[in-house]
Protein backbone atom coordinates (compact mmCIF):
# COMPACT_ATOMS: atom_id res chain seq x y z
CA UNK A 1 0.00 0.00 0.00
CA UNK A 2 1.44 3.76 -0.29
CA UNK A 3 1.02 6.43 1.35
CA UNK A 4 -0.02 9.70 0.56
CA UNK A 5 0.84 12.29 2.98
CA UNK A 6 -2.10 15.40 3.15
CA UNK A 7 -1.28 18.25 5.84
CA UNK A 8 -4.32 19.36 7.56
CA UNK A 9 -4.50 22.59 9.25
CA UNK A 10 -4.98 23.46 12.63
CA UNK A 11 -5.03 19.91 13.87
CA UNK A 12 -4.59 20.08 17.51
CA UNK A 13 -3.50 17.17 19.88
CA UNK A 14 -5.75 14.33 20.63
CA UNK A 15 -8.46 15.33 18.28
CA UNK A 16 -9.53 12.39 15.78
CA UNK A 17 -9.38 13.83 11.86
CA UNK A 18 -11.55 11.92 9.42
CA UNK A 19 -10.26 12.14 5.99
CA UNK A 20 -12.56 10.93 3.10
CA UNK A 21 -10.41 9.94 -0.11
CA UNK A 22 -11.86 8.79 -4.10
CA UNK A 23 -9.35 6.79 -6.09
CA UNK A 24 -10.81 5.77 -9.07
CA UNK A 25 -14.49 4.85 -8.44
CA UNK A 26 -13.56 3.36 -4.88
CA UNK A 27 -13.99 5.61 -1.43
CA UNK A 28 -12.03 5.46 1.86
CA UNK A 29 -12.37 6.92 5.17
CA UNK A 30 -9.66 7.26 7.53
CA UNK A 31 -9.53 8.72 11.28
CA UNK A 32 -6.43 9.94 12.66
CA UNK A 33 -5.35 11.04 16.15
CA UNK A 34 -2.39 12.85 17.24
CA UNK A 35 -1.30 11.80 20.69
CA UNK A 36 1.11 14.24 23.03
CA UNK A 37 2.91 12.04 25.23
CA UNK A 38 4.74 13.67 28.00
CA UNK A 39 8.66 12.69 28.76
CA UNK A 40 8.70 14.06 32.13
CA UNK A 41 10.03 11.85 35.03
CA UNK A 42 8.90 12.81 38.30
CA UNK A 43 11.89 11.90 40.02
CA UNK A 44 14.27 13.81 37.78
CA UNK A 45 15.09 16.82 36.16
CA UNK A 46 13.83 16.75 32.68
CA UNK A 47 17.11 17.98 30.84
CA UNK A 48 19.19 15.36 32.59
CA UNK A 49 17.29 12.01 31.88
CA UNK A 50 19.10 10.14 28.84
CA UNK A 51 17.88 10.18 25.50
CA UNK A 52 17.83 6.32 25.95
CA UNK A 53 15.21 6.29 28.88
CA UNK A 54 12.99 8.98 26.85
CA UNK A 55 12.76 6.44 24.14
CA UNK A 56 12.33 3.78 26.38
CA UNK A 57 9.67 6.07 28.20
CA UNK A 58 7.88 6.71 24.23
CA UNK A 59 8.05 2.81 23.16
CA UNK A 60 6.00 2.08 26.19
CA UNK A 61 3.26 4.65 25.88
CA UNK A 62 2.89 3.24 22.04
CA UNK A 63 2.97 -0.19 23.01
CA UNK A 64 0.48 0.24 25.55
CA UNK A 65 -1.60 2.27 23.47
CA UNK A 66 -5.26 1.17 22.34
CA UNK A 67 -4.74 -0.94 19.77
CA UNK A 68 -7.61 -0.27 17.51
CA UNK A 69 -5.24 2.63 16.07
CA UNK A 70 -1.84 1.87 14.32
CA UNK A 71 1.57 3.91 14.59
CA UNK A 72 1.88 6.48 11.46
CA UNK A 73 3.94 8.75 12.60
CA UNK A 74 6.34 10.22 15.49
CA UNK A 75 6.99 13.99 15.23
CA UNK A 76 10.10 15.56 16.05
CA UNK A 77 10.15 17.61 19.19
CA UNK A 78 11.20 20.82 19.61
CA UNK A 79 14.62 21.07 21.55
CA UNK A 80 14.09 20.97 25.41
CA UNK A 81 10.18 20.42 24.52
CA UNK A 82 8.41 17.92 27.91
CA UNK A 83 6.20 16.30 25.22
CA UNK A 84 6.17 14.67 22.24
CA UNK A 85 3.47 14.08 19.60
CA UNK A 86 2.59 10.79 17.67
CA UNK A 87 0.36 10.26 14.86
CA UNK A 88 -1.96 7.13 14.43
CA UNK A 89 -4.74 6.08 12.54
CA UNK A 90 -7.59 3.87 13.47
CA UNK A 91 -7.54 -0.08 12.43
CA UNK A 92 -10.15 -0.86 9.47
CA UNK A 93 -11.92 -3.79 10.43
CA UNK A 94 -11.78 -6.80 7.41
CA UNK A 95 -14.41 -6.22 5.17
Amino acid sequence: MHDICVPIPHFKDNEIAEVEIKIGDKRSSFNFRVESFSWEFSDSDFSEVPIEQKIAHLRNNIESYDKGWELVQIFTPPQGSKYIQVLFRQRKLKE
